[in-house]
């Protein structure tokens, strides 16, 4: 990593706040813009004050001290947090089925104008059919009656044939706007991995196959003193080693294998038809070749500047649900994580 200063690399003597102190920081820092009190504005803040995302941070500055709400939206939409894309995706359904009724309406409009032409045709001919003695004066009278009701009837059914086609564009350009929107609530912003919401979908999935989740491993991997580094060397810096370390993990792990990144500093990884010992064997492989590959600059002497993780594995075996599976493997990751002799810990082993 590049440095901008000496004493950018100067570690500081903060420990990680709790988090119970994060949510009071990002409450008083809500109250003191005068931001309501909504989910989507409590994740709007956790990631620029949280999550350290300074972009975020100097966007919600530029808004002044009392934000309003649809400004607050946008920065969330820019920055794709889950809570504004669901709201996104709410908001385009909504005018969907707005514009669906709509096109509803008209269509019922339209049928109406045929079948008033319809019964003014019936009601005609049975005048002309029952009246022998009806003058041609009259008979052509009926005639532009009949005229003018179908020049009506094909205006309105032209307009709404318009209509439609316009309809049909907005609602196109609605649905990709939900797709994108539903693509952007299960990936990582930064490194454009999978997060913890596709994750929870796999596993789940996988446990709702027929065969069952037998034979599969969770692999979860910490980077060790990921928020010191991001204190020292700044946001940016942080955010290229992440996309460095999705990188090395895409190419260590096979095309069906899953990666997702759960945390500010986690990542997960998850394997089908592999026993423990073929896990902790992968799980090594990975660490080394985060260790070999991974290294910073840095001015300090006694820093080798080299990045090193924990990993936590367990079996889909050892666990009766998706839940029970992600435990399993978070207990083994904090066993990794309290012994650095043995970075690779596994659950029940």
């Amino acid at each position: 990593m590049q440095n901008a200063s000496a004493n950018a690399l100067v570690p500081r003597e903060t420990a990680r706040p709790a988090p119970m102190a994060d949510i009071q920081k990002i409450a008083q820092h809500m109250a003191r813009l005068n931001v309501a009190a909504l989910p989507r504005n409590y994740e709007l803040f956790h990631e620029a004050i949280v999550g350290l995302n300074a972009g975020l941070a100097q966007d919600i500055a530029a808004l002044g001290p009392q934000p309003q709400q649809p400004m607050l939206d946008e920065l969330g939409l820019k920055y794709r947090l889950v809570g504004h894309c669901g709201l996104a995706g709410e908001t385009s359904r909504n005018e969907a089925s707005r514009m669906l009724r709509e096109v509803a309406e008209r269509l019922a409009e339209g049928l109406k104008h045929k079948n008033a032409f319809a019964r003014a045709c019936g009601t005609i001919l049975k005048s002309v059919s029952g009246n022998d003695d009806q003058s041609l004066a009259a008979f052509l009278g009926e005639i532009d009656y009949l005229t003018a009701s179908l020049t009506t009837v094909l205006s309105a059914e032209m307009e709404i044939g318009v209509r439609l086609q316009d309809d049909i564009r907005v609602l196109e350009t609605l649905e990709r706007g939900i797709s994108a929107m539903q693509s952007a609530t299960v990936a990582d912003r930064i490194t454009g991995l999978p997060n913890r919401i596709a994750l929870n979908r796999t596993i789940s999935d996988l446990y709702a196959r027929e065969e069952g989740a037998a034979g599969s491993a969770l692999i979860m991997v910490d980077i060790d003193n990921f928020s010191d580094l991001n204190d020292r060397y700044g946001t940016q810096a942080g955010n290229k080693l992440l996309k460095k370390l999705a990188g090395l993990f895409r190419k260590c792990v096979k095309k069906n294998d899953f990666i997702a990144r759960t945390e500010a500093d986690e990542f997960a990884l998850l394997f089908s038809h592999v026993g423990m010992q073929d896990a902790i064997t992968i799980a090594e492989r990975l660490r080394t070749s985060v260790e070999d590959n991974l290294v910073f600059a840095t001015s300090d002497k006694a820093d080798p500047g080299r990045l090193t993780i924990s990993i936590g594995v367990a079996l889909s075996t050892d666990a009766a649900t998706p839940g029970q599976l992600q435990a399993n493997a978070r207990v083994a990751l904090l066993a990794a994580q309290s012994n650095p002799r043995q970075p690779v810990q596994a659950f029940g082993r």
